[in-house]
């Protein structure tokens, strides 16, 4: 930004029938040392009880309830295009089931992405109950992380507080106005399931500048029980806990995995499925239920269940 005025921050926090651990959200967000200059709640389910919430918060605020459910992809695309018609000049992401662990994880975020000159930077996504284990396990190449101490282990981060290249969107990530303009916000057709690997793809891809800052954390519940281990442990398959998040999940990775930087992983994606039905679970017929949703995001078949 040139001259005097200040950035313009505005958050985005989606919601769908969870007034209660909204609450506790936007409490976070809105208490912020470093203020969001306005916040807006996308509310998939249009439930006055979560308009009246928005509304008392200490910050200036914009309640979109709609009448149809967008899934956390459309409604963040209709969140941060709202931000960006505001005038916002960083969008700063949050659920209504996590929230910031503590008052200063923006102006945390915001300092490193200064002094990296980062196009986005997300926290530490970390386990609601035991926030020194992270909420979703991260793999680099066939290692997977469970530890927000194992971040530091091999000489990955930049001046001990930067991880570069690796996001997790939406929990806590902030994205600059540029960044958006030139990556796109999310695709309404993945619904919810596969939405931030997209977006993730698409940074890599645009070639903007991006990490986490490992100072800054976002305390979301545990979402590692869905990573079963294989081969003793050295890899991991997703399985989802119900056949709705098996549905997105497997359908979304299909299209996923045939577009520009994902079709590298298809034969590892091969490997760990094959083994993981057929071999470990040994159930053919949940093989074939996901070889048929992968060919229905292959085929762009974005039908709802």
């Amino acid at each position: 930004m040139t001259g005097a005025q200040p950035e313009k921050v505005i958050a985005v926090v989606v919601t769908h029938r969870r007034v209660e651990l909204l609450a506790e959200s936007l409490a976070v967000v809105s208490g912020q040392d470093r203020p969001v200059d306005h916040l807006i709640v996308v509310d998939n389910a249009d439930e006055p009880e979560v308009a009246e919430l928005v509304a008392a918060q200490p910050v200036p605020t914009t309640y979109l309830g709609s009448q149809r459910n967008l899934g956390g992809a459309g409604g963040f695309a209709l969140g941060m295009l709202h931000a960006l018609a505001l005038g916002a000049d960083w969008v700063w992401c949050a659920d209504d089931d996590g929230r910031p662990d503590g008052s200063s994880v923006l102006s945390t975020l915001l300092d490193c992405a200064k002094r990296h000159d980062l196009d986005e930077v997300s926290p530490v996504v970390a386990n609601l109950d035991d926030p020194d284990t992270l909420a979703f396990p991260l793999r680099r190449g066939l290692v997977w992380r469970r530890k927000r101490s194992e971040l530091f282990a091999d000489g990955e981060a930049q001046e001990d507080d930067l991880l570069p290249g690796i996001a997790s969107l939406f929990n806590g990530a902030l994205f600059s106005a540029e960044c958006l303009e030139q990556v796109g916000v999310p695709d309404l057709r993945l619904f919810f399931r596969g939405d931030e690997v997209e977006v993730h793809r698409r940074l890599v891809r645009s070639g903007v500048k991006f990490g986490t800052c490992l100072r800054a954390g976002y305390l979301h519940p545990d979402g590692s029980a869905e990573f079963r281990p294989i081969l003793g442990g050295r890899m991991h398959t997703q399985y989802p806990d119900n056949d709705v998040k098996r549905y997105f999940t497997y359908r979304n990775r299909g299209y996923l995995m045939s577009q520009p930087g994902m079709r590298r992983l298809l034969p590892q994606e091969y490997a760990r499925f094959v083994w993981f039905f057929l071999v470990q679970q040994r159930d053919p017929k949940s093989f074939a239920e996901w070889v048929r949703l992968r060919g229905l995001g292959r085929r762009e078949r974005f039908t709802r269940p």
